[in-house]
């Protein structure tokens, strides 16, 4: 009887169940006649391993032959061709997990954690523009230091900002990978960052007019435009651009306007909503606003939507200022730290700021909302030209 080669393809079709040679170890193993499977007993280091070859009769005999003779010689290597075999799956594994899809799977699970699920792109944008057209066909398993330093070296001087949120982005994509079960080099961004050196990029605040010289500004805003109604609400208010050009006439009860809390900014609790006190001044302009509303918007563009921060902001360019609206916010600041005793967390809470850490927000319940609104009445009062007398509050309890 031959050695090997003992099976031939018609009768291996043929034989019911049960255990056949074809020899060097080489076995058909057969539940029943339509069907079985291959296996390969190996001795590898002095032990004996049984190496599975696929089904019978999805696998053939000569294919199962080549598969035996390609497992005998990884043995003849001294390797264990299972663990060889093993090692080749997890190689083509990884080269499946691409860059690419790994930050689309972790922008996925972020979603919860962003402002209006990340549908403005603010947080994929620096990954979509300056790192996935380079790497994103890259198994991330394979990013380093040094490919990361020559993706974002181009703009690592000339647009910090966005190059560090790039950064920040891809650490966390590689965190991500991690969870996944990848093996990635969490410590890439470190080194990338220390390859790339300090930047030279020197962050400029938005210009911001003092505030003993916003009542000139506000007393100049006198044409009932839509523009000129905006931002003197702006500056009553204190709120960034965005919730103010969206206001709707539903955000507002009495003297109150509620923001809603996916308009706010760095505020993602979809239940922490944000209530402005609206003293006189302001529902003196929200009134005389009523009457350019469109769709129950006060600030309605000339076309469609609402107006744009560029709307404003071109006005102010017309002057030759150097100022811009968002600046209007730290002209309110500078007035509470240095025209009032307003306490630190009543000010910063004027502006919207997050205040504190999570346990005390926790047991702080308050939004000092008539603080506030004794501080807004204040500043209202200046920069419509009246009393600029400092004002006292004592700390809340």
């Amino acid at each position: 009887m031959r050695a090997t080669n003992r099976l031939s393809a018609r009768g291996a079709a043929a034989l019911g169940p049960g255990k056949y040679a074809d020899g060097a170890g080489l076995w058909l193993v057969k539940e029943e006649t339509a069907r079985g499977k291959w296996v390969l007993r190996v001795t590898v280091h002095g032990r004996r391993r049984e190496m599975g070859l696929g089904p019978f009769p999805a696998v053939p005999l000569a294919e199962a032959r080549r598969k035996a003779e390609d497992a005998r010689a990884t043995v003849r290597d001294g390797l264990d061709p299972i663990k060889e075999r093993e090692k080749a799956r997890r190689e083509a594994a990884r080269n499946l997990h691409v860059l690419n899809d790994i930050a689309a799977d972790c922008f996925e699970s972020r979603k919860a954690e962003l402002k209006g699920d990340g549908k403005a792109g603010r947080w994929f944008s620096p990954l979509a523009l300056h790192v996935l057209p380079k790497l994103g066909k890259t198994p991330i398993a394979d990013i380093d230091q040094t490919d990361i330093r020559d993706c974002l070296k181009p703009i690592w001087h000339t647009k910090a900002s966005t190059a560090d949120k790039a950064l920040g982005r891809l650490a966390l994509c590689l965190k991500h990978a991690a969870a996944l079960g990848l093996q990635v080099d969490l410590q890439a961004t470190d080194k990338a960052r220390a390859l790339l050196g300090k930047s030279r990029h020197k962050a400029q605040n938005i210009p911001a007019l003092p505030w003993q010289d916003v009542p000139g500004f506000y007393a100049s805003l006198s044409d009932g435009t839509v523009t000129h109604l905006a931002l003197r609400l702006l500056i009553l208010t204190g709120v960034r651009s965005a919730p103010l050009r969206f206001l709707h006439l539903d955000q507002i009860d009495g003297e109150v306007w509620t923001v809603p809390a996916e308009a706010m900014k760095g505020r993602r609790d979809a239940t922490e909503a944000f209530r402005v006190p609206l003293v006189p001044e302001a529902l003196a302009v929200i009134e005389a606003a009523k009457a350019h509303a469109r769709d129950g918007f006060l600030f309605p563009s000339v076309r469609k939507g609402v107006i744009s921060d560029a709307t404003m902001a071109r006005l102010m360019e017309r002057r030759e200022m150097d100022a811009r609206p968002h600046g209007f916010r730290s002209s309110l600041r500078d007035w509470l730290a240095e025209a009032t005793d307003a306490p630190h967390d009543v000010a910063e809470t004027i502006l919207g700021h997050v205040v504190g850490g999570a346990v005390e927000r926790a047991y702080r319940r308050t939004d000092f909302l008539e603080q506030r609104r004794a501080l807004l009445a204040r500043w209202a009062n200046h920069v419509t030209g009246q009393s600029g007398a400092v004002i006292r509050l004592a700390s809340d309890a």
